[in-house]
């Protein structure tokens, strides 16, 4: 059940050490010749990413990734490798997500207006910040909504998110206004099983998009660097439990 995003991310992972395992040992690896890696070739690897300026989180998760790969390898191959167990993963410093300024939030509506020129493009725009806002979705969830999920303005969306994980999410009648605004004024993507928020040319409105939207209000307003659309969720959270 885990995302595309995370199963291609998995496999760059084990690809990338494959490619370093050839180089390390100077052969092609195959299964028989895995089960004899030891905890320096896998120490070598994670040193290999930091002389490549990797992130330690990126490193960890690839690490992960080994595990997990030896774990199928001794299941499905019968080659066992202890060693991968024995080599501990690059601490990754936590950071607290930084949650935005209710009055910012406010602002954006005016500084969408006043940067925007078309009237529905403005429109889907505020309606992308009061929806990630108001209901604390992530964009993925967001741009995955099509129409069918949202008519007759239920109470409750049903909103499935990381995981194939299924939650229900009140939504806010500042939050409806805003939407049924742009579904008025958009000239496409009517049809009952389009996806809500489209894009200038027609097509549905990808997740750089919408990052560019927040980008773009972030330059208008002058705020920081960590308001982005992942933010807002946060805020959502933040407004919640004030």
């Amino acid at each position: 059940k885990y995302s595309s995003h995370t199963a291609t991310a998995y496999e760059n992972d084990i690809c990338d050490f494959l490619r370093f395992y050839e180089c390390f040992t100077g052969t092609p690896p195959f299964p028989r010749d895995l089960a004899r890696a030891d905890t320096i070739c896998f120490r070598s690897f994670l040193a290999d990413r930091q002389r490549r300026g990797l992130a330690h989180k990126s490193t960890a998760r690839a690490l992960s990734s080994l595990r997990g790969f030896f774990r199928f390898l001794a299941k499905n191959y019968d080659v066992k490798n202890d060693a991968i167990g024995l080599v501990s993963s690059p601490k990754v410093p936590r950071k607290l997500s930084k949650a935005i300024d209710a009055i910012d939030v406010e602002n954006m509506h005016d500084a969408i207006k006043d940067s925007t020129q078309e009237p529905w493009i403005a429109a889907r725009d505020w309606a992308l910040v009061m929806i990630l806002f108001g209901c604390g979705l992530r964009i993925s969830e967001a741009l995955a909504l099509r129409n069918i999920d949202i008519e007759g303005r239920p109470d409750v969306l049903r909103i499935v998110g990381k995981g194939n994980k299924e939650r229900l999410v009140p939504v806010l009648p500042a939050v409806w206004d805003a939407v049924g605004k742009y579904t008025a004024a958009r000239p496409f993507g009517n049809d009952a099983n389009d996806q809500v928020f489209r894009s200038v040319r027609g097509l549905p409105m990808s997740a750089r998009m919408a990052e560019k939207v927040i980008e773009k209000l972030r330059c208008f307003l002058q705020l920081p660097d960590y308001v982005t659309p992942h933010a807002l969720r946060h805020t959502f959270a933040t407004a919640l439990l004030s």
